[in-house]
């Protein structure tokens, strides 16, 4: 139940968000939280309460997880979800505003923001995806994030926790929660994971499995898993899944989903369907047609999502065009570039584009990977021979990318 001081934030942030859209300044859901926040600063707990919501957070995945998750609680009833990406506390309030019926939410949320949004908003299901090296200029170091979010934690613990038993970090932030559900979503990136976040000593591996060399921290034993072609539960379940988008990392991110739902109380068979018919998240993974070219647009942020991402292209196209910008959303230092295996390229024609596209010209020659340099990026799709080219974006130059073409 909103106060009488609820309505008229939500009212008045509903003017701004309105005035945003007319005046051609964006599309106001930002705005519009913002002046709700400000006029109550209890609105975000007063949206929240009353439904049963799933708080997604990670490094990479987090849009592509939430949006699956909100697909799979879709199959119980109406879903509120902050489906554009904006993950902190404006953009939730604006999502939580505009489906005030719904009593299920499925909520992105960045990392270090899940502590106090979870206290506002009481989580069912907390799904933990990954956690890696990100912006260090912007986001901050990452066991400093574990710490936080096992923190957060600590005071929810009747939320059911869906936790990558294949993360280290995320596994050691679950860890001492009460009602986990472990969750063997995989992780190729294990270079921010070598030490134990707990004590500090060596992580060994051997295949799958983890372990410390200095206490008995180790890879739980998964409830869920996957492979190429099935999805695995509790009690013997096995269900095929063949998902529309790519890649063994949504496969994963599929798994978190229907275990979170699963958790809420889905039918596992609805859930995987449901997951299984997300084709597009916020501009990702889509193909479109730019001149004599079909171009499909990845979008990678951090050394960990471009592994994902370059495992995904089709080398044997037209071209692939990788865009990179240096702007404050993405990360103003740009020496992760030297963290990522761009060598894999053979005959591939590769196009360096983007703002900072010398950088990434320059890692490349390094790299032995034949390529050109264009940093307008539909020239540089447009610089391709005719056919499908595979675009790989970072975070702003995906965005205005995404602009020029719609």
């Amino acid at each position: 139940m909103l106060t009488l001081r609820g309505r008229a934030a939500l009212a008045a942030g509903s003017t701004a968000r309105w005035a945003s859209r007319v005046t051609g300044r964006g599309a106001g859901a930002m705005i519009g939280g913002l002046v709700a926040m400000t006029l109550d600063r209890s609105i975000l707990r007063q949206l929240g309460q009353d439904r049963r919501s799933v708080v997604v957070t990670g490094t990479n995945g987090k849009s592509t997880t939430t949006r699956m998750t909100a697909a799979a609680l879709a199959t119980l009833g109406p879903v509120a979800s902050n489906s554009e990406g904006a993950n902190m506390d404006a953009g939730l309030v604006a999502a939580l505003a505009g489906t005030r019926d719904a009593t299920l939410a499925a909520l992105e949320v960045d990392e270090m923001h899940v502590p106090h949004v979870s206290d506002a908003v009481n989580p069912s299901v907390i799904v933990l995806l990954n956690l890696s090296r990100d912006q260090l200029d912007r986001v901050g170091e990452i066991n400093h994030i574990e710490r936080t979010l096992r923190g957060g934690l600590a005071r929810h613990r009747d939320a059911v926790i869906v936790a990558n038993c294949d993360d280290v970090l995320m596994t050691s932030a679950a860890y001492d929660s009460p009602n986990v559900v472990w969750v063997a979503a995989g992780g190729s990136w294990s270079g921010d994971s070598v030490s134990c976040p707990r004590s500090g000593e060596i992580i060994e591996r051997n295949g799958r499995d983890w372990h410390s060399t200095g206490s008995d921290f180790k890879r739980p034993s998964p409830q869920w898993w996957f492979d190429d072609t099935h999805i695995y539960g509790p009690d013997g379940l096995t269900l095929p899944m063949t998902l529309a988008l790519p890649g063994a990392v949504n496969r994963g991110n599929a798994t978190q989903a229907v275990a979170a739902a699963v958790a809420l109380g889905a039918d596992p068979a609805a859930a995987v369907a449901a997951v299984s018919g997300v084709d597009e998240v916020a501009g990702r993974y889509r193909t479109v047609q730019i001149g004599s070219h079909t171009a499909r647009i990845l979008l990678a942020k951090n050394p960990a999502g471009w592994q994902e991402a370059l495992s995904m292209v089709d080398k044997h196209g037209a071209g692939v065009v990788i865009s990179v910008n240096g702007q404050v959303p993405d990360g103003e230092d740009l020496s992760w570039l030297w963290d990522v295996r761009f060598e894999h390229f053979d005959d591939t024609q590769v196009v360096a584009a983007g703002e900072r596209g010398t950088d990434l010209a320059v890692r490349l020659g390094y790299a032995g990977v034949e390529h050109s340099l264009v940093h307008d990026t539909v020239a540089a799709i447009d610089s391709c021979p005719p056919g499908h080219v595979e675009v790989i974006a970072n975070y702003t130059a995906f965005l205005q990318l995404n602009r020029r073409i719609s």
